[in-house]
């Protein structure tokens, strides 16, 4: 029998050395997470994260060159990750909570607050298995949208944004890469800049052109494109999600 998969993947971003290795050993003692990485500047930190896909950061505010909020600010809003800011300094704990930190630590901290400041982490963020949610900022909030609650995405630039339960959460992630990363979640595009989940597609109308359009649990309607009009029916028909009906 193998064990379990960690359920959340944490970077340690910090220019001191000792203080990396502090976060790190107290990290490893905690099964369910996985120490992805350390980073000893924002640079640094800026070139790995994309690679390493945390879920959690746990960040130093006080760094030369460029501090813990000015790497947030060239991360861009809605980070696919959450973050703990780690400081000596408490005069930055009301930014900190406005730029939509999920804690804040200050050093010297002893074994008792990090462990509650862990736990409150793993609650806000634990899914069973791998990544199933994305943490997006919110004003001085850190919200949780679940793949499965996720109605579409549309292209925003260089941005997408995610429509789920009647609200629109921008992600800075590209189109090209949530397809990607939800084809395994029941979600396929429909269009160059719309892709759709699934499970809350209810019909495909043709219309009197013959082009199809995808309408949605909510009412929302989407054209579908020729070129991604094959695999879309087949996977419908595979999963009896949907039948196509005509009218419009």
């Amino acid at each position: 029998m193998t064990d379990a998969a960690p359920l959340l993947r944490a970077l340690i971003v910090d220019d001191e050395t000792l203080a990396r290795a502090n976060l790190a050993f107290l990290l490893a003692r905690d099964p369910a997470i996985r120490v992805v990485g350390q980073c000893g500047s924002a640079d640094e930190a800026l070139a790995a994260i994309g690679g390493m896909r945390p879920d959690l950061v746990f960040l130093d505010i006080e760094m030369p060159e460029c501090d813990g909020f000015e790497l947030l600010e060239r991360i861009g809003p809605s980070p696919a990750f959450a973050v703990v800011f780690v400081t000596a300094h408490n005069q930055f704990a009301l930014r900190a909570f406005e730029v939509g930190a999920l804690d804040y630590l200050l050093k010297p901290f002893d074994d008792r607050r990090f462990a509650r400041v862990l736990e409150r982490a793993k609650e806000r963020l634990r899914v069973p298995g791998e990544q199933q949610r994305f943490i997006v900022k919110n004003g001085a909030t850190l919200d949780v949208v679940r793949f499965a609650d996720i109605d579409w995405i549309e292209a925003s630039d260089y941005y997408s944004t995610l429509h789920a339960g009647g609200r629109a959460h921008m992600l800075r992630r590209s189109l090209a890469e949530l397809e990607t990363l939800l084809a395994t979640h029941g979600f396929h595009r429909v269009h160059r800049s719309a892709i759709v989940n699934l499970d809350r597609l209810r019909a495909l109308e043709i219309r009197e052109d013959g082009e199809y359009e995808a309408v949605l649990a909510s009412g929302q309607r989407l054209r579908m494109s020729r070129r991604y009009r094959k695999a879309v029916l087949e996977r419908l028909q595979a999963g009896e999600v949907a039948r196509p009906l005509r009218g419009g």
